[in-house]
């Protein structure tokens, strides 16, 4: 090849981003052009409802089956996670070619079993999730005067005690022609592929292409003559006029009939373009709320910030200010005069109560808080879209396992300015904290996954999926975790600018115990996220898409201030009181958020997910809410403690008394 080749071939990609450039807002996606008559298949996800949060496999329920047999899609870590599944279904169309009446099959007569399966699937308010060109099936109906929208459609309906199934789906595509300028190569393909193509090829560029941009479906209960049926083939034309009215409905779910389903599809053209398909799906609500949000943490920030200001303005350098003042013979005797932080030099570095668990929270909050600030910023850049079902849990999982040098260079960084310099089992600090936090994970998802496997429940964790998570675990996390650790042996470490007593100093009796000031210092930074929480806990449990990282980076920044200014005001408090004992109640002034956490999950749980039965559902939110809680923990508290510890180093730095 030669230069010339080569310089047409770059300009050639580089017209290709320059021409969705524009409109691009998804980066990793391409548009799919579809000609004439090509066929589309249209994949299903796993059953799934807000009534229980046990996802089920589609065909565990008396459903057509695909003629070349039911076959999974590409799955990644994130979807085997989430609990879909995505598998091929036997719907079927052709790019604008509109049909109606298909036929597509009957089942065999329903069995005590099925019959029983899918009335509870019913009374559970299943949904089922369809999806076209990775666009989900949307449903929009009107009630009560309000335009209400929702993804996928429900298995039936009860009604006066009559189950009935919606056997009868009408589609409709949204296409919009495909733009191409005469000199801009394009991307052409069907299914899940795509293939570059130029403008060479006079036979493609003629030919009239179509992109999919909607895929909406209404789904109606239809009873068919079972007279009808005889000879038909699936996706043959059924003889008789289908009349689907989602008002009525007339399958009814009895033991010892068959079922029959059908489809018909439209094709309507429409003038939303490819890269804004999925705004029907991101449209999110309530933007004043999140303004308000920020707003509000921003004055908890401004009032924190006063009170900081103050301490270090007005207190400190006073106090400072006389101690220069002061001839070294007389600070012997001034200071039985003395009260407050003066008093506790001798004690204030004094090595805390268990040093080494408090190293490996700290540590393994750090590396919490650097994933959440690393996957937040991609996905506010677009990169963990939901175009691409399971990147974000994926993208969480792979920050997490990767920035495990991160926590075992905390830790032994930690645990040598604890000890003074000595690094003596820093190898066993570091393979501690590689297996705090994923340990108790690691615990609390298999108890939870034996309640989804007894329940038969697709949300199940498959056995493959845990080698590929222990695999990550001791084969990436931990090896990185150590070479952290080892690099943490040889940073130099925070000295200590005071002496320790051997004896360690009486602390005075104060009127109420210092641990309420620590509990009840969590409500400022809870202040800061409650409403972002409830946004994050719809799109979790509700089904919601939720795409305003925007919001939740700006919120997340946010709370990192709130925490550290209430850990520093904390500490400052119990310096004051000649309370020594800062370690831990500086990593639980901002950690003590969880409290809040936790008990607003509870409180979500009772009077946002009223709909939600059966103990095994209860007890999947209640565990993946403790997870989400002490991670919450780990991360404000490391923020808190570190912010302290830099704090009282360089208070007492500036002391000039020994």
């Amino acid at each position: 090849m030669d230069f010339s080749d080569k310089l047409k071939k770059h300009l050639l990609f580089c017209s290709l981003f320059l021409q969705f450039a524009s409109g691009f807002y998804l980066p990793g996606s391409f548009p799919h052009k579809y000609n004439v008559g090509d066929q589309l298949s249209v994949k299903v996800n796993s059953l799934t409802s807000i009534d229980t949060e046990l996802p089920y496999e589609y065909y565990s329920l008396p459903f057509c089956k695909p003629l070349e047999g039911v076959k999974d899609s590409a799955e990644n870590l994130g979807e085997l996670l989430m609990g879909d599944r995505i598998e091929n279904s036997p719907y079927r169309f052709k790019m604008h070619v509109n049909e109606s009446e298909l036929f597509l099959c009957q089942t065999n007569a329903l069995s005590a079993d099925e019959s029983k399966i899918l009335k509870e699937r019913i009374d559970e308010m299943y949904q089922v999730n369809l999806n076209l060109d990775n666009l989900p099936a949307i449903r929009y109906m009107n009630k009560d005067g309000f335009f209400l929208r929702w993804t996928g459609y429900p298995v039936g309906i009860k009604v006066k005690d009559v189950y009935y199934v919606f056997n009868h789906l009408k589609f409709t595509v949204l296409v919009h022609k495909h733009e191409k300028s005469p000199t801009m190569p394009g991307v052409i393909g069907a299914g899940d592929g795509a293939e570059l193509i130029t403008t060479e090829d006079k036979s493609v560029t003629d030919a009239p292409g179509y992109m999919v941009v909607g895929f909406e479906v209404v789904p109606c209960s239809f009873q068919h003559n079972i007279d009808l049926l005889k000879n038909l083939k699936p996706y043959d034309k059924y003889t008789a006029k289908i009349n689907c009215e989602p008002a009525t409905v007339a399958a009814v779910v009895q033991e010892g009939k068959p079922l029959v389903f059908s489809y018909e599809v439209n094709f309507a053209e429409s003038d939303i373009k490819w890269p804004s398909r999925w705004d029907a799906y991101l449209k999110m609500e309530g933007a004043k709320v999140h303004w308000f949000s920020i707003l509000n943490s921003m004055m908890v920030i401004t009032f924190l910030a006063g009170i900081v200001l103050i301490i270090f303005l007005r207190t400190i350098r006073r106090d400072l200010a006389r101690y220069e003042e002061i001839d070294k013979e007389a600070q012997a005797q001034i200071n039985e005069e003395l009260s407050g932080w003066k008093l506790v030099v001798g004690d204030v570095f004094r090595i805390p109560e268990n040093s080494g668990l408090l190293s490996m929270m700290v540590a393994d909050g750090c590396r919490i808080l650097g994933m959440a600030i690393v996957t937040i910023l991609f996905a506010a850049l677009g990169f963990m879209s939901p175009a691409s079902r399971g990147t974000l849990i994926t993208g969480m999982l792979m920050f997490y396992v990767f920035l495990g040098i991160i926590a075992g260079y905390v830790a032994v960084w930690l645990m040598k300015t604890l000890n003074a310099g000595n690094t003596n089992g820093w190898l066993s600090v570091s393979w501690r904290v590689s297996c705090f936090f994923p340990g108790i994970a690691f615990l609390v998802l298999t108890v939870l996954n034996f309640l989804l496997w007894g329940s038969q429940s697709t949300g199940a964790i498959p056995f493959t999926t845990y080698i590929v998570l222990l695999m990550l675990w001791f084969c990436i996390s931990v090896p990185l975790t150590l070479i952290g650790g080892f690099i943490g042996t040889k940073a130099p470490h925070l000295e200590y600018p005071c002496r320790t007593n051997q004896i360690p100093r009486e602390i005075p009796s104060n009127r109420f115990p210092t641990w309420v000031l620590v509990i009840g210092a969590g409500t400022l930074p809870f202040g800061t996220l409650f409403i972002e929480l409830f946004f994050i806990m719809s799109s979790i449990w509700l089904g919601r898409v939720y795409y305003v990282f925007g919001f939740l980076l700006v919120v997340l920044i946010l709370l990192v201030v709130v925490c550290a200014e209430v850990s520093l005001v904390l500490t400052y408090m119990h310096l004051c009181m000649e309370d020594w004992r800062w370690w831990w109640k500086s990593f639980f002034a901002s950690g003590s958020v969880t409290i809040y956490i936790f008990f607003y999950s509870v409180n979500y749980l009772i009077f946002d997910l009223k709909s939600l039965s059966g103990p095994v559902s209860a007890m999947l939110y209640l565990g993946y809410s403790l997870i989400m809680a002490l991670a919450v923990m780990l991360a404000t508290g490391a923020i808190g403690f570190l912010t302290s510890l830099f704090f009282v180093h360089r208070l007492f730095s500036s002391v000039k008394i020994d």
